[in-house]
């Protein structure tokens, strides 16, 4: 062998390598959007269609690759071959380094299963490719791991398929065993929450209340699906618990259902029905019946907590349990038993009084903003009223309840300018009633961030041009983040007439949309960030 061959040899083991480690990168990558998707296909194709991420400009020349090697596999011993799947790997290899993603990959045991798996099988073809051919075995494995990186969406999935047997034995073992501990318990008082919005913080709240008396545990996070609550019930609820608050996310009809049929919830919060996740729900209708199931799962002697301000909520009956219901909007609501009144928000936070049954009332203070924040802390207190605990209790809890993170949360910069953060998962009712609060805040400039809202179905577009419109109404000034919701946001801020273009801002970054911030803001303006896509929506 003489050295360009050396030379060659060396390349093409090079070129292998390297090829198997532009694989593994991408499939973490897909590994990551297919967790962020919740391991449903359906949601994971939807996104590769939105995204046009199998079709990008690195998977596109790892296409070209794979079929010049396969279409000219006479430059097996030549350079240019060897060359080009070098260059490109170490290209993508230094790109993919240097990516920074919001939400990355969480390495449970579900997910380094699925790793394993789709790690695996081309690990077995590039052994038996090295066999058959024995003299290029090295370039056939460059040649194949390129096919499996162009591919590694459908390694993802089919990996997941693979693992279905399972992954069902896994989950049916760990769910007898959450079930059997909370049949060990029969004193433990269980509250269920669910909404289509307001549900995370009304949970966060009905705990920091609670506890003033009860030893309480509640699904941390966002476990809010039944394998959540399943491993909040097996790592977090102990024996001598008192209270489990449950909150409970759905993203199909049945998911609510399959939560109550685990813990059996003896009280029911229901926060809102509105138009959320309507790419899966398909309709209003069926958003309603979903969260009505956990309505629907309470005993005859539990309590439904209903919340009128949502018409859908409203003119939806519950017969197999006793109801009440509340309300901060829609307050001449003859059916609202508990209504919150005399609200006054200021800069420090808001005071409001909860009128109740019988004369009942209750003057309350919090560090809390926005109308929706209220009628989250008054489903906390109703649900905290019935399970024993005392007004100067509540009076002294809610008090003290800080925002939680990304929900209309609070500060303010040594430069003296106030962040209302409320980049949590934004949809219309709460994007309203943020730029409610936003408009109160005076003097100063108002400066909205936002990329949009998301997951509305077919009125993604009508609804964000209408978020748009009351942009307009209440800000000064408006940084449009991203090309997603773009068109239908400026539209419907042109259509409203108000705001001048100087003061209209498209950006395709957050980094570009804190450079506009830094050359406008002084003290005593107030930035609201309104929703945050996640790296699924980028």
């Amino acid at each position: 062998m003489d050295y360009m061959q050396f030379a060659l040899y060396l390349l093409t083991i090079a070129a292998a390598f390297l090829t198997m480690e532009v694989y593994s990168l991408e499939l973490k990558r897909d590994l990551m959007m297919f967790q962020q998707n919740s391991y449903r296909y359906s949601r994971y194709r939807r996104w590769l269609s939105q995204s046009a991420d199998s079709t990008s400009g690195f998977r596109m020349c790892g296409y070209a690759l794979f079929l010049l090697a396969l279409a000219k596999f006479s430059l097996i011993k030549e350079w240019p071959a060897m060359v080009l799947y070098v260059v490109f790997s170490i290209v993508y290899i230094l790109g993919c380094r240097r990516r920074v993603y919001k939400k990355p990959l969480v390495w449970t045991r579900r997910a380094t299963r699925i790793y394993v798996v789709a790690s695996i099988l081309p690990l077995a073809v590039a052994a038996c490719l090295m066999v058959v051919f024995k003299e290029n075995g090295f370039f056939s494995v460059a040649v194949a791991y390129m096919g499996f990186y162009i591919g590694s969406h459908l390694m993802v999935m089919f990996s997941n398929l693979l693992l279905t047997p399972v992954e069902r034995h896994i989950t049916g073992k760990y769910y007898k065993d959450a079930k059997r501990r909370l049949e060990s318990m029969p004193d433990l008082k269980i509250i269920g929450i669910t909404g289509s919005y307001g549900k995370t913080s009304t949970k966060h709240y009905l705990e920091r209340i609670v506890s003033e008396k009860y030893q309480v545990t509640m699904t941390p996070g966002s476990f809010n699906t039944t394998l959540g609550v399943v491993r909040t019930v097996r790592e977090h609820l102990k024996p001598y618990d008192e209270v489990f608050i449950v909150e409970m996310g759905a993203k199909n009809l049945g998911d609510i259902k399959e939560i109550c049929d685990l813990v059996h919830p003896q009280i029911g919060i229901i926060t809102a029905v509105g138009e959320q996740h309507l790419e899966s729900f398909k309709t209003i209708e069926n958003v309603q019946s979903t969260k009505f199931e956990l309505a629907d799962a309470l005993p005859a002697d539990g309590l439904a907590i209903l919340n009128d301000d949502f018409p859908y909520v409203a003119s939806r009956a519950v017969d197999n349990a006793p109801v009440v219901r509340y309300a901060v909007d829609n307050v001449s609501d003859p059916d609202a038993a508990y209504k919150a009144c005399d609200i006054e928000f200021t800069r420090k936070g808001t005071k409001f009084v909860v009128h109740g049954p019988e004369g009942y009332r209750l003057n309350l203070e919090t560090r809390l903003l926005g109308s929706c924040n209220i009628s989250n802390l008054l489903g906390a207190v109703i649900a905290a009223r019935a399970i024993g605990i005392e007004d100067d209790r509540i009076v002294r809890a809610v008090a003290a309840i800080e925002p939680v993170e990304h929900r209309l949360s609070r500060k303010t910069t040594a430069g003296g300018v106030t962040i209302i953060d409320d980049a949590f998962n934004s949809n219309p009712a709460g994007s309203s009633m943020a730029l409610d609060v936003l408009s109160m805040m005076t003097p100063g400039k108002r400066i909205i961030i936002t990329p949009g809202m998301i997951e509305l179905g077919d009125r993604e577009y009508e609804l964000n041009r209408e978020f748009g419109r009351k942009i307009a109404r209440c800000a000064d000034v408006a940084i449009v983040v991203g090309q997603y919701n773009r068109e239908a946001i400026l539209e419907g801020i042109h259509q409203e007439g108000t705001m001048k273009d100087d003061c209209i801002h498209a950006v395709d970054t957050f980094a570009k949309a804190q450079e506009v911030i830094g050359g406008i803001c002084r003290t005593g303006d107030t930035v609201l960030y309104e929703n945050d896509l996640p790296d699924t929506f980028k």
